[in-house]
């Protein structure tokens, strides 16, 4: 049966490679696309690409992993290849963990794109989000810019292995390369969970008293510091701690119309998305004509454009 698969699917591409009718018609395609969790981000991911599906009377299925773990993304990858889709985008948890089985798609005649987290090593065919060691240029230089070149910092990211969060502490760390009297004190994981988030900025904030500032290198850093700075206990920190997250989710928002948060990295989730389900479909029928990573961008939001940027 896989063998007959592979087959016919490589025979209705060279088809199309050939100028012919593609033997997929447009309402037997499937796509599935994989977030790392269920996170507010990637409810804006699904958004753009069901939309991007309903548009392109394309199949979509949205399935979600239980956790962080890339066991566990592997094995919502088996089950995708056993069931035949024709493509896939997922945002990489860990990459080393889905190199074999993204290849194992691949050569099952399954398209394969990354989105907002790459496995670069992988083979995908393209990865479409931000630049995220840009993104931390960005942050850094911003960071700097609020303490006036000098203090101690933190980072709190999501899960440690997450190579889009690594590359935005890379990009963190290459602009701050050129402050030396800024110190980076600590970087601490989270996972992703928001209660875990609380409890590294409490315990970073109680055991560095003299921290000028904390990078939210998630969608949940953000939120967390600024519950944080609402407690009683570290209501002295509001406005002496500078804040820069990611995401512009409501609480991150509040956050920076409460005061808590200096700046937030905008990324595009529903642009990811979208371009996600468009650029696989255009795979599958045999239509791109030409396969490179996509650029998203961000946009440094703060007081001053809270109320007029767009995404």
């Amino acid at each position: 049966m896989k063998t007959f698969f592979k087959t016919a699917r490589a025979a209705a591409m060279t088809i199309a490679l050939l100028g012919g009718t593609s033997a997929w018609a447009q309402d037997d395609i499937t796509v599935a696309v994989v977030p790392k969790v269920a996170v507010p981000f990637f409810d804006d991911c699904n958004t753009g690409a069901q939309e991007a599906a309903d548009r392109l009377g394309v199949k979509y299925q949205w399935v979600v992993p239980q956790n962080t773990q890339g066991s566990t993304q592997v094995k919502i990858m088996e089950d995708l290849i056993a069931r035949h889709v024709d493509g896939i985008a997922i945002s990489v948890n860990e990459p080393k963990s889905v190199e074999g089985v993204i290849k194992q798609a691949m050569d099952a005649g399954i398209k394969v794109v990354t989105f907002d987290s790459d496995s670069a090593n992988s083979g995908r065919s393209m990865y479409i989000g931000t630049i995220n060691t840009e993104a931390g240029v960005t942050m850094g230089n911003s960071m700097a810019e609020a303490l006036g070149g000098k203090g101690k910092v933190a980072i709190v990211t999501g899960q440690l292995g997450a190579s889009n969060l690594n590359e935005r502490i890379d990009g963190v760390k290459k602009a701050l390369a050129a402050y030396p009297d800024i110190e980076i004190v600590a970087t601490e994981g989270t996972e992703d969970d928001l209660a875990k988030a609380v409890s590294v900025t409490e315990a970073l904030l109680r055991g560095n008293p003299d921290l000028a500032g904390i990078f939210g290198m998630s969608q949940v850093g953000g939120p967390a510091v600024a519950k944080v700075l609402a407690q009683k206990e570290f209501s002295d920190r509001k406005g002496v701690l500078k804040v820069f997250a990611f995401d512009d989710l409501p609480d991150t928002v509040q956050g920076v119309k409460d005061g808590f948060i200096n700046g937030i990295m905008v990324q595009r989730p529903v642009t990811m998305g979208r371009l996600a389900v468009e650029n696989l479909v255009a795979q599958i029928k045999g239509e791109a004509t030409e396969v490179k990573d996509i650029d998203t961008g961000v946009t440094v939001v703060d007081a001053g454009n809270l109320d007029s940027y767009t995404k």
